[in-house]
């Protein structure tokens, strides 16, 4: 299997990839009004502060929405692959993937629970599973 594509990392980004190397889930919360905010920005959408701090998300959510991709085939999955839009506990949506299940037992609503998946080119990513 080919190597997983690092995704692209900017000084706005850093902090997020950094924790998943530390095995933390992060979310940006302005200091300004104290909003979560994902995925992150440099300013706050709903009082435009630039100051904010980052939290460590419980990694627990829901299932808020799931597709299955076929096409374009890329050599890094294993297909089929599930993608999903997590509804964290703590209010915020990411993407991410859901594994340890089969796909026909996917539903919205579903709880799930964060881990942590390392790649051979020093890469860690947030991957999801059903709640044991």
């Amino acid at each position: 299997m080919a190597p997983r594509l690092a995704p692209a990392i900017s000084p706005d980004t850093e902090f997020f990839w950094n924790g998943l190397r530390d095995q933390k889930l992060l979310i940006q919360r302005c200091s300004g009004c104290g909003a979560l905010r994902h995925p992150p920005r440099p300013m706050c959408p709903h009082c435009r502060s630039l100051d904010w701090e980052a939290i460590e998300s419980s990694g627990r959510g829901t299932v808020y929405s799931y597709v299955m991709p076929h096409e374009p085939k890329f050599p890094f999955f294993e297909y089929p692959y599930i993608v999903v839009l997590v509804q964290l506990d703590e209010g915020v949506r990411l993407v991410s993937n859901l594994c340890g299940i089969d796909p026909a037992d996917v539903t919205v609503g579903m709880p799930v629970e964060v881990y942590y998946q390392s790649f051979d080119n020093d890469l860690v990513l947030h991957q999801f599973r059903p709640v044991r």
